[in-house]
């Protein structure tokens, strides 16, 4: 793939945690973060230097009030899991990756015949869940929070069976000057941002075709 090219020429010396290239270039400055774009994948990336601790990082999601019992949130949660749904197997055994504080795509899959077990590195971190492969992994509103975006998205990808399903929910950049309006990057616990070129990227990497389901769903199917 060609690097993308829709970037500033000042060159950034921090490497991409997603393709670890180190041809990276400043994208946009708000009052609070500098964001970089990579000129290989096109992630968008905030300096380590501005990431929250992970007490701090904890200490925000403790403010949301996602709940298992709140309508809204559930059908939220239906774009990824109507369309992903529709594919999986009776009985699919899954992971759902970065549950959070209040599991509920977890449970709305399982309502469905399915086996979910969970990981969340401050609610449910269960190393356990790595040492076996499964039929779908989901990521829901997750990606965006991880530091090494390369080495866990890999990680994840290795744990899917032949013919599994890595389903990610994110909302993705789409140019410089929306991303400049975003409300998105915004939330200091979002470190990196997702394109449709970039989910191409990786889908060049492993060999694979994404599929898009709406604005924010992307699904990785492993070839059998």
């Amino acid at each position: 793939m060609r690097p993308y090219k829709g970037v500033s020429s000042r060159l950034i010396t921090e490497a991409c945690p997603l393709c670890f290239s180190v041809q990276t270039a400043f994208f946009h400055q708000d009052e609070q973060r500098e964001f970089l774009r990579c000129r290989q994948c096109a992630l968008v990336f905030v300096p380590s230097r501005s990431h929250l601790s992970k007490a701090e990082e904890k200490s925000y999601y403790e403010l949301h009030q996602n709940s298992p019992f709140d309508s809204g949130y559930r059908n939220f949660l239906e774009r990824l899991s109507r369309p992903l749904l529709l594919q999986l197997k009776q009985a699919s055994w899954g992971l759902d990756f970065g549950s959070g504080p209040g599991p509920t795509l977890s449970l709305m899959l399982e309502e469905a015949g399915h086996k979910v077990e969970l990981y969340d590195p401050f609610y449910a971190s269960n190393q356990n869940v790595f040492a076996r492969q499964y039929d779908f992994i989901t990521c829901s509103e997750v990606v965006e929070h991880l530091q090494a975006p390369g080495r866990e998205l890999r990680r994840l990808w290795t744990l899917l069976k032949p013919g599994g399903v890595l389903a990610i929910m994110t909302k993705r950049v789409i140019d410089q000057t929306a991303f400049s309006r975003w409300h998105y990057k915004n939330d200091p616990t979002h470190i990196v941002f997702f394109s449709e070129h970039t989910f191409n990227w990786l889908g060049e990497l492993w060999q694979v075709k994404p599929t898009y389901c709406g604005a924010d769903v992307v699904f990785f199917n492993k070839c059998s």
